[in-house]
């Protein structure tokens, strides 16, 4: 072979053996590259440990544990969209052979899609895990949420007590079958497992309202605001305590005591248009129309009904009462104090139908008149022939209960007719139970005419 031949090839065998070392360096990655990554992470280095994590992937795309740090770095360097690719990329395409933690990478996932609002592929993370972890149970609980948030209680309450056989000491467990088990109206239960909560830890101020809810339930009312009470020390559940204690006191005719605890919910509020706001405002203006006091309460309504026109009855209840711009007589019925009230009863009995009143007393609905019809100069001698008239002043229809419970009262007294004057309707129920008996219902627009014969405009 000539020189220059020789030349040529040992030209030609450098070339090769430079390209197939350039090729090496580039896609072979010395494993002490990929294992400093972790000490990188763990040191606070995120930029260094995914600078050095993504020239991995440059000469090798495929090296899916060099994905998983790039995410976890990303992740620890409050990069989550980032972090949230690699994670998927990983998810897609990785075998799980000990190289990556998958526990502790299925945990980042799950918390990863559960922040995007992903919540049906979090709830496959957690169910994969408590197959890796059947011991943890956290994972159990951390599905039984998820479950719970779609409405499959049935399930949720499986994992839940799983978690609760696991660790029997986790008072969120029982908070959570507590709370599941009141929603499900099995109280005595519900009450069993938060009270077993609370001897876990005493401080978890959750499982107080809810049981004050299930007192509240079983018509312990005492009980319920006591509980409640507690609940209050809890900022997150202060003001559904604050709504579900004036709830109590309003069931238990403590209305002053329930407006304070209604204002003190209104208060709180972080957030003007949150659900409890709303009730808080919606029943803070029930305790106002009942004491009568009804500029408050059309404040409170219409603050609801700026918020949410549909909520409960509050369009109703502001069309109603606003006769009161233009009524003299429904306003004076409505807003005055007991004293004045009654004297306008006594007057609407007489001019609409002869009532003459011989003894007339204030109720919780408004007042009572036992009378006769006409003159009578003696009560007692006529005691065969008295009427009773209730007069109610709310918005609520009435129903057929009131108007039964006053047969009832007419028969046991031997009373020969009975009157019921509302500044609302009566429901069908109500109309259908009188016709035939000795009763006469006097809804809002007649009681309206009344109001001319006995004076009013």
């Amino acid at each position: 072979m000539s020189p220059l031949a020789s030349i040529v090839v040992i030209g030609i065998l450098i070339a090769f053996v430079a390209t197939a070392v350039i090729f090496i360096v580039k896609n072979i990655t010395p494993s002490s590259q990929i294992d400093g990554i972790p000490r990188l992470i763990k040191e606070g280095k995120f930029q260094a440990a995914q600078k050095c994590a993504k020239s991995v992937i440059s000469k090798n795309p495929r090296n899916y544990t060099a994905h998983y740090y790039l995410g976890k770095a990303c992740l620890c360097d409050n990069k989550p969209e980032l972090a949230f690719m690699e994670y998927k990329t990983v998810s897609q395409n990785a075998l799980f052979n000990g190289d990556i933690p998958e526990p502790a990478f299925r945990k980042e996932l799950a918390g990863l899609y559960k922040r995007f609002n992903k919540n049906e592929e979090a709830l496959k993370e957690y169910l994969l895990l408590t197959k890796l972890e059947p011991n943890n149970a956290d994972n159990n609980f951390k599905a039984a949420e998820l479950l719970e948030q779609q409405g499959n209680a049935k399930l949720a309450m499986g994992f839940y007590q799983k978690a609760m056989l696991i660790n029997k000491k986790d008072s969120k467990a029982y908070t959570a079958i507590g709370r599941l088990l009141f929603r499900a109206k099995n109280y005595n239960k519900a009450k069993q497992a938060l009270e077993t909560s609370i001897k876990i830890n005493p401080e978890a101020y959750e499982n107080y309202y809810y049981l004050g809810k299930v007192f509240r339930e079983t018509k312990d009312l005492a009980g319920a605001v006591k509980l409640l009470e507690k609940a209050e020390r809890s900022p997150e559940f202060k003001q559904k305590a604050l709504v579900e204690k004036g709830t109590c006191l309003m069931m238990a005719e403590q209305i002053d005591k329930a407006a304070d605890a209604f204002e003190r919910a209104v208060s709180v509020a972080k957030a003007p248009n949150s659900i409890e706001t709303l009730y808080a405002r919606y029943f803070l203006g029930i305790c106002y129309e009942k004491n009568r006091k009804i500029e408050k309460a059309l404040e409170q309504w219409e603050a609801v009904y700026k918020a949410d026109s549909k909520f409960k009855d509050v369009s109703a209840k502001l069309s109603q009462y606003k006769e009161l711009e233009t009524n003299d007589g429904i306003k004076e019925y409505l807003t005055s104090n007991n004293q004045q009230f009654m004297e306008l009863c006594k007057k609407i009995a007489l001019a609409g139908y002869s009532l003459q009143c011989q003894k007339i007393e204030p109720t919780q609905y408004g007042c009572q008149i036992l009378a006769t019809a006409g003159k009578s100069e003696n009560f007692l001698n006529v005691k065969q022939q008295i009427c009773i008239a209730q007069f109610y002043r709310s918005t609520d229809t009435i129903e057929d209960g009131v108007v039964r419970r006053l047969a009832d009262t007419m028969k046991s007294k031997g009373y020969v007719k009975g009157f019921v004057f509302a500044s609302s309707d009566f429901s069908q129920e109500a109309v259908s139970f009188a016709e035939n008996r000795p009763l006469v219902l006097v809804p809002k627009d007649i009681l309206e005419s009344l109001f001319k014969k006995a004076g009013y405009k």
